[in-house]
């Protein structure tokens, strides 16, 4: 892996022709290039991150999943991403498609989060209208930190029941039966989740966009074609002026490029 931007003496023209700083990254290079921003007083603020992968022609997905247009080292920065959160939030269907598990501690980074105040592994949060869930997974009743799920105020009461007596904690976060994005990120803030991290699927990442509460992408491209219909990054109603992030890095190994872009 090398670094394209920021432009720094390892990453001149000389230097990449040379192949300087190629090679696999260490975990602690990874967390380093992806640490979260802090406030004015270093403490930790709320900032929510989007960790996402497109192909050359746009497609977020492959037969309906993501990991066929992803790679090894997509797949440790997505592991980092994970480690450097307080919770990873995530729309229902994904949770369906991608048969999500809890997050697992990694011995790599128990000293790290220990320092930063965080637990062993990062929550996941589960947005949730209707609450079409299966609460005898694992995800609900076996994870190091209780799952969330986020509903709306009209939930049906008997699904709430179902996903409290599995252990999950179950958060109002919109009237009817819609989640508001704005008040899921206050509401997991309210928690103590203030370093965010959404792997969508493409209509979370929209509602997130619309809103205006997305503060970072995390874009993976992949070198890859696909044509077909496959779903973009992100889905449902266009907002009426693009939103303008700007380029804070990029990274490439392998024709892949792992690009951070950041609301100004």
């Amino acid at each position: 892996m090398r670094r394209l931007f920021p432009v720094t003496d390892e990453t001149s023209a000389g230097a990449l022709d040379r192949g300087e700083r190629a090679g696999e990254w260490s975990l602690a290079e990874l967390a380093a290039a992806y640490a979260y921003p802090t406030s004015g007083d270093g403490g930790p603020r709320t900032w929510l991150r989007a960790n996402m992968v497109s192909t050359l022609d746009g497609a977020a997905q492959h037969d309906g999943r993501s990991q066929p247009v992803s790679c090894a080292a997509d797949m440790r920065i997505f592991g980092t991403l994970r480690a450097l959160a307080d919770v990873v939030l995530v729309g229902a269907e994904t949770v369906r498609q991608e048969g999500y598990r809890p997050a697992r501690a990694r011995t790599e980074f128990a000293a790290a989060r220990e320092a930063a105040g965080q637990g062993p592994a990062p929550a996941i949060a589960v947005v949730s209208a209707g609450l079409d869930l299966d609460f005898s997974l694992p995800l609900y009743t076996s994870p190091l930190v209780p799952t969330v799920v986020l509903t709306g105020a009209d939930a049906p009461a008997d699904r709430v029941a179902a996903a409290e007596r599995a252990g999950a904690r179950v958060v109002v976060a919109g009237e009817g039966r819609r989640v508001d994005p704005v008040r899921a990120v206050e509401a997991l803030a309210g928690l103590g989740y203030v370093r965010q991290l959404t792997e969508g699927g493409p209509r979370l990442l929209g509602q997130l966009v619309a809103a205006g509460v997305l503060d970072e992408l995390c874009l993976t491209l992949s070198p890859m074609l696909t044509a077909g219909d496959a779903q973009r990054i992100a889905g449902g109603p266009g907002v009426s002026v693009p939103r303008r992030f700007a380029l804070a890095s990029l990274l490439e190994e392998d024709g892949f490029l792992f690009g951070r872009y950041r609301r100004p």
